[in-house]
């Protein structure tokens, strides 16, 4: 999917939400453990009850490999389940040597090889270049690098200073020499609030995914005053905010009930800001 693609999504749906498929065993609703699949059924349902209100779909990779064979099967039908006009996120956070790298690239985006063709995965920026380029010889396919995230610990690297820059805005600078922002995206949390303004000096026209709204205390409005760009330019994830919105039979109407309150608020965002 382009930047064009996933923009015009955007303005179709009057929505930048993405819904995180962060799906657990102990977590989902108990009848859904009669399926062969609960996880897979579980996954199906919120599909089919958010579909209209998002533009995109994120699985954490952790939830789907800690089951082994049944999980990495799991994560493929996921993928083959979500809607081909929705983008794709595939939450690994790999990064490694550059042949490793490559070896990681075709497991998310090689359909062939792996039977799921992911349009974007997350990388770790850490062992620098080599670790990355490899994800980027795939066209039409993204890289969405860690850049300040939305965890307590996120302090201990990325705040650091070296130089002039802390760490994370060395990240920015640095790896827009990779790719531009028609390949890149980065990862910024919700709960960093007014370091958007940061993030947007120094990428202005990149997709942000934007973790920590809802369950993690992030704040819509503030995300969106700091950080809304001339095309939106920010996917806003909710994971148990909406998946984990109920737990009875009804659990995916609960759930968009979770996610059409958030299309609703972004509407309001992107007619405010004429982008609709």
């Amino acid at each position: 999917m382009t930047k064009e693609q996933l923009f015009g999504q955007i303005q179709k749906k009057r929505s930048f939400l993405c819904v995180g498929l962060d799906s657990s065993l102990d977590k989902i609703p108990k009848h859904l453990l009669k399926y062969e699949n609960p996880i897979l059924e579980f996954n199906k349902q919120i599909i089919d009850a958010t579909k209209d209100l998002c533009v995109a779909y994120k699985p954490n990779t952790a939830f789907y490999e800690c089951y082994g064979k049944k999980g990495w099967e799991t994560l493929i039908e996921t993928w083959k389940y979500i809607p081909k006009d929705i983008f794709s996120i595939a939450d690994a956070k790999r990064g490694d040597i550059g042949n490793t790298s490559a070896m990681y690239a075709e497991t998310f985006f090689n359909e062939q090889s792996s039977e799921m063709s992911f349009d974007s995965v997350t990388v770790a920026p850490y062992m620098g270049s080599d670790s990355v380029m490899p994800f980027l010889t795939f066209k039409n396919k993204w890289v969405i690098l860690l850049a300040l995230t939305s965890n307590s610990g996120h302090a201990d690297f990325q705040l650091q200073q070296i130089g002039e820059d802390k760490l994370f805005e060395k990240v920015l600078k640095t790896s827009q020499q990779w790719a531009t922002d028609k390949q890149m995206m980065y990862v910024v949390g919700a709960t960093r609030g007014a370091a958007f303004s940061d993030v947007r000096k120094l990428a202005p026209n990149h997709f942000l995914l934007v973790p920590g709204v809802g369950a993690q205390g992030g704040d819509l409005q503030e995300v969106c005053k700091y950080g809304l760009n001339s095309q939106c330019g920010l996917l806003i994830n909710s994971s148990r905010g909406i998946i984990y919105a109920g737990q009875g039979e009804d659990f995916a109407e609960k759930a968009r009930e979770e996610a059409l309150k958030l299309q609703k608020e972004m509407e309001g965002i992107l007619v405010g800001a004429n982008l609709v």
